[in-house]
């Protein structure tokens, strides 16, 4: 076959874009700190990227459900807390008007305490967090109690727990609903007195009528809410317990998968400096054979 200037010259060109190519390839892993450009130059990093950046992108969704969710269960702690010394005080000053030896000023006294004490529960029950009502259950929107103490919606207590998602098939009820705490674990009804503060206004009643017997039934009632509330409590701290757990697996899964993406789709610094060089003394190399092929002319032969 014969060869001509023309073939040689139009191979040396494609030599040196190839050659090019490759330079550029490392030019680019270097630049970026990453294997592939696009997916054709290693479909099985690029997969495995792919599945390891959804994995990544998963846990950080979750961790935010996470903390989201305890920062929810915080506020209803805190709470749950202060309502359990409301009860606690109530308690004092029911034994306190319960002795007889109470004159009708301290009576009184004691009253007007009671009475902040029922405006605080009520208070406490429409408690906020990021502009949700905590105890409203699925109505966020609305407060639980009316100012009077009565329910301003209706709750089913089981139908309305506020679940986030924390795992694949992991769910954790987030909330308490109101009939929970204020109405003796029974479902809440729009119109309706609530339990607890209904309690606060029978004691108000019965230390206005100096009635020693019904106020001593009283410290029975309130005995009875503050068991509820603490159970409440206690089921909160074990929830909060199993976020905090979650967190700290979600936080490893973090560090060992974006670990592993690194491994996948990160470059060996000092091994692409070498192929980089290689590289660059081949196209140069290139370069200098393919002046030579074109230099050449009839006139260099004629002189």
């Amino acid at each position: 076959m014969r060869v001509t200037n023309n073939m040689l010259i139009n191979n040396m060109i494609g030599y040196i874009g190839n050659n090019l190519k490759r330079l550029e390839k490392y030019q680019y892993q270097l630049a970026t700190g990453k294997k592939v450009a696009v997916p054709s130059d290693d479909p099985v990093v690029a997969a495995r990227s792919l599945k390891l950046r959804t994995d990544v992108a998963e846990i950080k969704q979750y961790k935010r459900n996470v903390e989201d969710a305890q920062a929810w269960m915080e506020i209803t702690e805190d709470t749950t807390g202060s309502l359990i010394d409301v009860l606690q005080r109530t308690r004092e000053l029911i034994v306190d008007a319960a002795n007889g030896t109470k004159n009708p000023d301290d009576l009184k006294n004691v009253n007007e305490e009671i009475q902040q004490l029922k405006e605080q529960a009520i208070h406490l029950a429409n408690t906020t967090y990021a502009g949700r009502y905590i105890f409203s259950g699925f109505k966020t929107n609305k407060p639980l109690l009316n100012s009077d103490g009565t329910f301003a919606i209706n709750i089913i207590n089981a139908d309305e727990q506020i679940n986030f998602e924390i795992g694949i098939g992991d769910r954790i009820n987030v909330n308490v609903v109101g009939g929970d705490l204020f109405n003796c674990g029974n479902n809440a009804i729009k119109d309706d007195m609530s339990a607890l503060i209904r309690e606060f206004d029978e004691t108000i009643s019965f230390i206005n009528l100096g009635e020693f017997d019904g106020i001593n039934t009283m410290l029975g009632a309130i005995d009875k809410s503050l068991d509820n509330v603490l159970k409440v409590r206690a089921d909160i701290g074990a929830r909060l317990n199993r976020l905090e757990l979650t967190l700290n697996r979600l936080e490893d899964d973090e560090v060992n998968f974006t670990k592993l993406l690194s491994i996948n789709e990160d470059i060996d610094v000092s091994e692409v400096i070498i192929n980089l060089n290689n590289e660059m003394n081949v196209y140069n190399a290139s370069l200098s054979g393919g002046a030579k092929v074109i230099m050449p002319t009839l006139l260099d032969f004629l002189r």
